[in-house]
C-alpha cells in the first residue's frame, strides 16, 4: 500500500508562516492561526510542506488504507487559502454547514476543503463557527 504523502513534520508553523508570500497572505495566515488555536485549544503542526494543522486523528478506510491527519487546518496557498474543516467541503456535508456557507462570503469548495482568496472576502465570525462545528464531531468520531 502506498505511503501517505501528507504527514506531520518537524517544521515550525511560525517559521513557515513567516515565509509566506505575499505579505497579505502571510497576514491572513497569522489571523487563521490565531482563529484555529482559539477554536481548538491546540498548538499547530505542519502537515506536509504547506498545511498548518490542529489536532490529529487516525483514519482507516474500508479499503484498508489508513493514516494520520490533522483534524482542522489551512494552507496559505498563492492563489487561494485552502481551509480543511471536517464535513463541510463537499456535497455530503452536514446540514448544519449549509446556513453557515450561505453567510460565509466569497468562497468555493473542493472535495475536502473550502477555498477563499483572502480573509477580507469572508466573515471571520462565520468561519470561526464553522471551524468549531467541524472540530467537535471529530473528537467523537475519531477519539484517538
Amino acid at each position: 500500500m502506498a505511503e501517505n504523502k501528507t504527514r506531520a513534520t518537524h517544521v515550525e508553523p511560525a517559521d513557515f508562516i513567516a515565509g509566506v508570500e505575499p505579505a497579505a497572505k502571510r497576514d491572513d495566515a497569522r489571523v487563521l492561526d490565531a482563529l484555529f488555536r482559539r477554536v481548538t485549544g491546540e498548538a499547530p503542526k505542519m502537515w506536509g510542506p504547506s498545511i498548518i494543522g490542529y489536532g490529529e486523528y487516525h483514519y482507516r478506510y474500508a479499503s484498508g488504507h489508513e493514516g494520520e491527519m490533522c483534524r482542522l487546518g489551512f494552507s496559505p496557498r498563492k492563489a487561494k487559502h485552502s481551509l480543511y474543516i471536517m464535513d463541510c467541503g463537499d456535497e455530503s456535508e452536514d446540514a448544519a454547514f449549509a446556513p453557515l456557507l450561505a453567510r460565509l462570503g466569497k468562497h468555493s469548495r473542493g472535495k475536502a476543503c473550502l477555498y477563499v482568496n483572502k480573509l477580507a472576502d469572508i466573515d471571520p465570525d462565520v468561519l470561526e463557527e464553522m471551524a468549531a462545528l467541524g472540530w467537535r464531531p471529530t473528537l467523537e468520531k475519531y477519539p484517538k
